[in-house]
C-alpha cells in the first residue's frame, strides 16, 4: 500500500523512490491516517516552514485510492480508500495463495548458510538449537525470496578433545555400554577426561595421529562420528528439519595446505614462538593462530578453507554462518584474512549472530541442578506437556493426539526463540512457550484453526466477492495483511526472524478483533468476511511457514 502513497508523492517532490519511501511512516492511531509524510526533510531542504509546504503539498495530490487527504500539523495524513484496498488485497492473497509475500529478488543468487554445527559424541545440546532454529527459519525466507539455498549442518567433529576421547574410550570404555547408549557412555567418558590433566597430553598424542590418518584412530573416529549422527537425526527428525549438506571440519583436513600456501605467497604468515599466526593488530583484531608449534591446525584455518571452498563449490553470492554471538571476534578475524587474500566475496560473508538461551534464574540454561540438559528430554517433556494440554480440549486418538502434541511442541519451541532479536539472550522457558493463551505459538496455531473452522462450518467456497461496507476492524486486518510482503523481505536483508514471528502475532491479533466485533455467518456481509478469514488464515499459514511451523486444521 506504500507503493501508492510513493508513487503520488514522487510526482511532486524533489526526492528518489527509495528517499520517499524511508521517511514514510505509520501513525500512532488510526484518526491520523493509515500512513503519514513528514515535512520536515523537505524543510530543511527548502529552507521554509514544513506546516506550509505540508498545506500546500496536500492540495497538489489528486488520486482515487484515497478517502482523504489532510495535512496535520507538519505530517500529510494519507486515508487509503478501504473499499478499493480492500478488493486489492484479497484478489491478490487469493490469487497467489502459498506465494503471497514472496519475491524474486534473489533469483540465479545462491546463498550457503552454515548452521546447527552439533559436536560428535556429545548428546545434541540445547546450545545448538538457536542456530538450528533461525538457520532454518532464514533459509525458509530466502527461499520465499528466490534464493537457492544451500543449508549445511557443519558439524565439530575435529580437534584436540576427540583425541582425548579416544584416549578417554582406551581406557574407560566399553563395547556393550557403546553398544546399548552409545552417546551417554562416550559423554560420561569426555566429562571425565576433561576433568583430569593426564589425558592432556595423550589427548594431543592421538589427536597427532588423527591428523596423520593414523588407521586405529581413524576407526575410533569414524565409529563415533557414524553414532552421534544417528543419535542427532532422531532429532532433527523431531524438528522436521533437513540439510542439504551434512560436513564436518575433518572434510578440510586435505585441503588446508593449499590454505596456508596461499597465506604464505601473500606474506600474511608470520613465525611466532614456533607457530604460524596472522597479525591483524592493525586492523584492530589482535593475532589469528593458523598452525601451532606441533603442526596441529585450528578453527580459524578450517573455516578460512571452508569459506573457500563453498564460494567455488556453490558458486555461492553469500555465505551465511548463523553461530553463537561468542564467535564475533573469531568472524571478524577470518572474513578478515579472506579479504586479505584478495578474495572480494568475503564481503558477502555475514555472520548471523544468537544471544544465550538463560534460566528463569537469568543464569545460561545449560545445566538443571547441575545435570546437562539434553534436546530429546527438551522435547519429550514439551510434547508430554503439549498432550496434556490438547486432551483438556478434544478427546482423539493416540495417533492423532500424538500428531498435534508434535506439531504443537514445534510451534511453542520455535516460536518461543524467534520472537526474540537473535542477538539477545533469552529466557528459555518450556511452561510459558506452551500457554494457549498470548504471545506463543500454540496460540498462533489455535488462531489459524479458529479461522479454518469458520470457513468449515460456512462451507465455505472461493467465489468473486462483493464488498458493501469496510468496518475499521476489517480495514485494520487488511492493511496488516498487506504487510506481509514488505516484513518478508525486511527479514531477509536484515536476517531477523524475529520480524515475521512479530509480524505473525500481530495479524493474529487484528484478526480477533475483527472475529469479536464482527458476525461472519449469517451477516449480511457474509461472502466477503468468509474470504476475509480465508485470506487471514493463508497469510500466518504462510508465516508460520517461515518460522519452521506447520499449522493445524484442527486444535
Amino acid at each position: 500500500m506504500k507503493d501508492i502513497i510513493i508513487k503520488e508523492l514522487s510526482k511532486h517532490l524533489p526526492l528518489s523512490k527509495k528517499q520517499i519511501e524511508n521517511l514514510i511512516e505509520t501513525p500512532p492511531s488510526s484518526d491520523l491516517g493509515d500512513y503519514s509524510f513528514p515535512c520536515f526533510t523537505l524543510a530543511k531542504k527548502q529552507k521554509s516552514d514544513p506546516i506550509k509546504i505540508c498545506q500546500s503539498l496536500a492540495l497538489k495530490i489528486k488520486s482515487k485510492d484515497f478517502e482523504k487527504i489532510e495535512a496535520k500539523g507538519p505530517y500529510i495524513n494519507f486515508f487509503l480508500d478501504r473499499n478499493q484496498i480492500t478488493k486489492s488485497i484479497l484478489e491478490k492473497i487469493q490469487k497467489q495463495k502459498d506465494t503471497f509475500g514472496s519475491s524474486n529478488i534473489g533469483k540465479k543468487k545462491t546463498a550457503v548458510i552454515d548452521m546447527s554445527s552439533p559436536n560428535i559424541a556429545k548428546p545434541f545440546g540445547i546450545g545448538h538449537l538457536r542456530s538450528t532454529i533461525i538457520g532454518n527459519s532464514l533459509a525458509k525466507t530466502g527461499e520465499f525470496q528466490g534464493y537457492k539455498i544451500i543449508k549445511i549442518n557443519y558439524l565439530g567433529d575435529w580437534g584436540t578433545p576427540f583425541g582425548k576421547l579416544i584416549a578417554g574410550f582406551k581406557k574407560f570404555g566399553s563395547q556393550a555400554k557403546l553398544k546399548k547408549s552409545p552417546i551417554k557412555h562416550l559423554y560420561e567418558i569426555y566429562v571425565k577426561v576433561n576433568k583430569s590433566e593426564d589425558f592432556d597430553d595423550i589427548g594431543k598424542e592421538w589427536f597427532n595421529k588423527l591428523e596423520a590418518n593414523d588407521k586405529e584412530a581413524m576407526k575410533y573416529w569414524k565409529k563415533f562420528r557414524e553414532l552421534s549422527l544417528k543419535d542427532f537425526e532422531k532429532i532433527y527428525s523431531l524438528l522436521n528439519i533437513k540439510f542439504d549438506v551434512i560436513s564436518g571440519e575433518s572434510f578440510y583436513n586435505d585441503k588446508m595446505q593449499a590454505t596456508i600456501s596461499d597465506l604464505k605467497k601473500k606474506k600474511l604468515l608470520t613465525e611466532s614462538e614456533g607457530a604460524q599466526i596472522v597479525d591483524l593488530s592493525k586492523h584492530n583484531l589482535g593475532v589469528a593462530l593458523i598452525q601451532k608449534s606441533d603442526g596441529a591446525t585450528l578453527y580459524t584455518t578450517r573455516d578460512l578453507t571452508a569459506a573457500i571452498y563453498r564460494k567455488k563449490k556453490y558458486k555461492a553470492d553469500c555465505l551465511v554462518y548463523e553461530v553463537g554471538s561468542e564467535q564475533k571476534y573469531h568472524f571478524k578475524q577470518v572474513f578478515k584474512i579472506l579479504k586479505l587474500l584478495g578474495h572480494k566475496w568475503a564481503e558477502e560473508a555475514h555472520h548471523v549472530d544468537h544471544g544465550l538461551y538463560l534460566d528463569s534464574d537469568g543464569k545460561k540454561f545449560a545445566t538443571r541442578k547441575g545435570k546437562t540438559i539434553f534436546m530429546e528430554d527438551i522435547l519429550e517433556e514439551t510434547k508430554s506437556l503439549a498432550a496434556k494440554e490438547i486432551s483438556k480440549r478434544a478427546s482423539l486418538s493416540k495417533a492423532e493426539l500424538e500428531k498435534r502434541a508434535l506439531a504443537v511442541t514445534r510451534a511453542a519451541i520455535f516460536y518461543g526463540d524467534l520472537k526474540n532479536y537473535r542477538s539477545n539472550d533469552m529466557v528459555f522457558d518450556i511452561k510459558k512457550f506452551i500457554d494457549f493463551e498470548g504471545n506463543t505459538g500454540p496460540y498462533l496455531l489455535y488462531a489459524y484453526a479458529r479461522a479454518r473452522s469458520i470457513l468449515r462450518k460456512a462451507k465455505y467456497k472461493k467465489s468473486k466477492v462483493k464488498i458493501n461496507q469496510v468496518s475499521d476492524k476489517e480495514k485494520a486486518l487488511i492493511l496488516e495483511l498487506s504487510k506481509f510482503p514488505q516484513v518478508v523481505l525486511q527479514t531477509c536483508k536484515q536476517f531477523a526472524p524475529n520480524l515475521i514471528a512479530n509480524y505473525s502475532y500481530d495479524i493474529a491479533q487484528k484478526f480477533n478483533e475483527f472475529y469479536h466485533a464482527e458476525k461472519v455467518i449469517g451477516s449480511e456481509e457474509e461472502s466477503f468476511r468468509l474470504a476475509l478469514v480465508d485470506s487471514f488464515s493463508q497469510v500466518l499459514k504462510n508465516s508460520l511457514n517461515l518460522l519452521g511451523i506447520e499449522t493445524l486444521e484442527k486444535m
